[in-house]
């Protein structure tokens, strides 16, 4: 993009499940296996740990777009790996890279060279992803990923082609002046039992900003029975909130968690932006169990059992003595 710095972040190790922002079955996983990575970030947003996973930017129509990405192979065989762009959407909480190479809007204007290298075992190659963004372009965000992608040969005389990718997500914004401003609600906190009458704790989280949001977070549980306190709990949500999106959290806490008062906190965030919601809670109580063990109730119904049977088969034998010759 004119006129924008960007941050280089060779030599930078960042969590190989991070930079794998989509994946599918990873190639050669008995050896080793095809990995992708971002090596720049553009300094406006160096301090934003989602621009430093993934390709997110905010920019005027016109503009043109340059990031690179570094392909690795670690498996124990030269391979072959193309790169391209395809269409990405978000529904239900989830980022969706699509399948093969469909396209919309945003692949559309992104290109990537070189298209494909052959990466031989332990090394890597250096791609550059261009994005031009048409004059008439509409304002709005929009989704696309880029794969990388091997293929296995099928055995001679035929037989299933095996695809593996992994990719980066692109986010992009497009509209004059700034961005447009993230936000989330976090809703009032609900206690209740799951269905294995564990304890767990439910709230609501709606996107009511302009941009998608990738959110993480904890739970944690403070002022309890006897002074307790318990957590963090990692938040169970959808990994990526779309324009507009609500969707639910949970988070299932220790079974043997005592049913309360408590005072819980939830912390939600994405990327710099952190919001957060407390709660005065109580779970139900736990559901009657018997006291029983399991292997003597087990024994007690195979008792009453033979006795059911011992008891039919004395009957029977006393109204054969009994009946007339």
């Amino acid at each position: 993009m004119r006129g924008r710095g960007v941050m280089g972040l060779a030599g930078r190790a960042l969590p190989a499940l991070a930079l794998a922002a989509v994946l599918t079955a990873p190639a050669h996983a008995e050896t080793g296996a095809i990995g992708v990575q971002l090596r720049d970030v553009p300094t406006t947003a160096r301090l934003d740990p989602r621009a430093r996973l993934y390709i997110v930017d905010h920019v005027a129509p016109g503009s043109v777009l340059n990031r690179r990405i570094q392909v690795s192979n670690t498996t124990a065989a030269k391979t072959r790996v193309a790169i391209y762009t395809a269409a990405a959407t978000i529904a239900k909480g989830t980022f969706v890279g699509s399948d093969g190479h469909t396209r919309n809007e945003l692949s559309t204007w992104t290109s990537v060279r070189p298209h494909s290298s052959a990466i031989p075992a332990g090394g890597r190659r250096t791609a550059v992803v261009t994005i031009k963004v048409p004059r008439d372009a509409s304002p709005g965000e929009r989704y696309a990923v880029v794969w990388a992608e091997t293929r296995a040969t099928p055995p001679a005389g035929g037989g299933i082609t095996q695809v593996s990718r992994v990719g980066i997500r692109i986010y992009l914004s497009v509209g004059r002046g700034g961005p447009p401003a993230a936000n989330f609600t976090v809703a009032s906190l609900t206690a209740k039992r799951s269905a294995d009458d564990r304890p767990m704790v439910l709230a609501t989280v709606h996107n009511t900003g302009g941009r998608a949001l990738d959110m993480n977070g904890t739970l944690r549980m403070r002022n309890g029975p006897g002074g307790l306190n318990a957590g963090p709990y990692p938040a169970n949500l959808g990994v990526t909130l779309g324009i507009g999106e609500t969707e639910p959290v949970t988070i299932i806490l220790d079974r043997r968690l005592p049913a309360g008062p408590w005072h819980a906190q939830i912390n939600l965030r994405s990327g710099l932006l952190e919001r957060s919601s407390r709660a005065a809670i109580t779970f139900p109580g736990a559901k009657a169990t018997s006291s029983w063990p399991p292997l003597l109730i087990a024994g007690l119904v195979c008792l009453l059992a033979l006795l059911l049977t011992i008891a039919t088969l004395l009957i029977a034998r006393r109204k054969r003595a009994t009946s007339p010759t």
